[in-house]
């Protein structure tokens, strides 16, 4: 007896890895001119050119730069937690210890001592959300530095949640 069931057609769909080989194949197959790559020109930035010796003071740069993250709405995912930042007074260790106290955290940040300007500015962020701030100035290079900033951070917030 024949069996009644269809039989099944194969595929003549391609899966995506193999459009990509095929793409790559029919680039590489072009003639010379067709395969030169184009220069293309990055755009001029806006921002005035503006260079530091290191450390960098961020509070020197004219514009200043945005960390703020006004439309950033928290869900309160850090209550109660206590989170050590190193470099924490400016660029994106400040932008992540606004977020992390706008989140609900206590933070304590590490900075250079030549960087206390930048680190005061950090902590009236943090301070404006409403969550302990705790500056610690040193080079977090020196290991013994690191194990102390460690230590002050249990010590004057109670615990160390995130590092």
């Amino acid at each position: 007896m024949a069996s009644t069931t269809p039989k099944k057609r194969a595929s003549t769909k391609r899966s995506p890895h193999s459009r990509k080989r095929v793409t790559a194949m029919r680039t590489s197959s072009r003639s010379s001119s067709d395969a030169e790559v184009k220069k293309i020109r990055e755009p001029k930035s806006p921002m005035p050119e503006q260079h530091q010796p290191k450390p960098g003071i961020e509070s020197k740069l004219t514009p200043r730069p945005r960390y703020e993250a006004p439309l950033y709405s928290a869900a309160g995912k850090l209550q109660k937690k206590v989170a050590l930042i190193t470099g924490g007074d400016s660029g994106i260790g400040r932008a992540v210890a606004l977020i992390f106290a706008r989140e609900g955290a206590d933070v304590a940040i590490t900075y250079l001592p030549e960087e206390q300007s930048d680190a005061e500015e950090t902590r009236d962020v943090i301070e404006s959300e409403g969550r302990r701030a705790l500056l610690i100035a040193g080079d977090i290079q020196e290991p013994e530095f690191s194990r102390k900033a460690v230590r002050q951070t249990i010590s004057k917030l109670g615990k160390l949640d995130i590092l």
